[in-house]
């Protein structure tokens, strides 16, 4: 796969070179912050192709800590994404994240468990959490490394959505990151790397906030801890907290019986969205 065809990098190993101290040494948790990731008329190809929320395959991930909607179904998915992903999770491109974050052999998940594109609405949200530790379906697969593309035109200020960066005792947000268009974001995923965008958004009716998410493992020797999505309570919640708590204890239980069972989210999506509708 010519990842070269989709990333506008002049050199990718030059970026990688330069980048990999940085990002090892950013705070909250090791990340980095790319603009004009893409070629801009794949960018631009992919916001065009990207699929309305009503269109098939989209999971509805409406519950107390979050109301977003994402799509993982590969063959759903438009070409120019299809082909996009492929070159994200081909094996070069695999590498030089490697390179960057000094995790070795890291593994694509061609099941996009949990990522895809993700899109949400005006009142959309997603409140500040550690991601699950391990692959639902492979249970030595470690979760690592965590990619965003965002694709929002003409993103201000007062639409809200950016991406927050949480310290590790979430007392504070260290780091506010704007969803703008053709913008990439990597940052390593670990017990806690705690993150989201917890405030209600305010897109235009019609629009939503964009994204591309995939997710990078490591095989591991031994069994790894499993756990599923820490959401956390920010200082100044208040009685909030306690709902917060109750749902993130919910979806632990939905999380293990998911992987025992081999499910997918599809069945839970529509109960929420019909609940969502009365």
């Amino acid at each position: 796969m010519n990842i070269e065809k989709h990333i506008s990098s002049i050199s990718i190993e030059q970026t990688i070179e330069k980048e990999k101290g940085r990002f090892m040494q950013a705070k909250p948790f090791p990340h980095m912050v790319i603009d004009d990731f893409l070629i801009q008329d794949i960018a631009e190809a992919a916001l065009k192709d990207f699929p309305d929320v009503t269109d098939a395959g989209w999971i509805h991930y409406i519950h107390f800590n979050e109301k977003k909607h994402g799509l993982n179904k590969v063959e759903l998915l438009p070409t120019t994404f299809q082909e996009l992903i492929k070159s994200l999770n081909s094996p070069k491109f695999v590498s030089y994240l490697s390179d960057l974050t000094g995790i070795k052999n890291l593994i694509a998940d061609p099941q996009l468990e949990g990522g895809g594109l993700h899109q949400s609405s005006k009142g959309g949200f997603l409140n500040i959490h550690a991601d699950f530790t391990v692959h639902p379906h492979k249970r030595k697969w470690r979760r690592r490394v965590n990619l965003l593309i965002y694709f929002n035109k003409n993103w201000q200020k007062e639409f809200k959505g950016e991406l927050e960066l949480w310290d590790n005792k979430m007392k504070s947000c260290e780091q506010k990151i704007e969803p703008i268009f053709n913008r990439c974001v990597i940052f390593e995923t670990s017990e806690d790397s705690y993150h989201g965008f917890p405030d209600a958004i305010n897109f235009p009716e019609g629009d939503s906030r964009k994204s591309l998410a995939l997710y990078y493992f490591t095989e591991e020797k031994l069994v790894p801890l499993k756990r599923a999505t820490n959401y956390r309570a920010r200082p100044g919640d208040g009685i909030k907290a306690i709902f917060i708590y109750l749902d993130k204890m919910v979806l632990s239980s939905y999380n293990k019986i998911k992987g025992i069972l081999g499910i997918n989210d599809d069945f839970v999506s529509n109960i929420l969205k019909r609940f969502n509708r009365k």
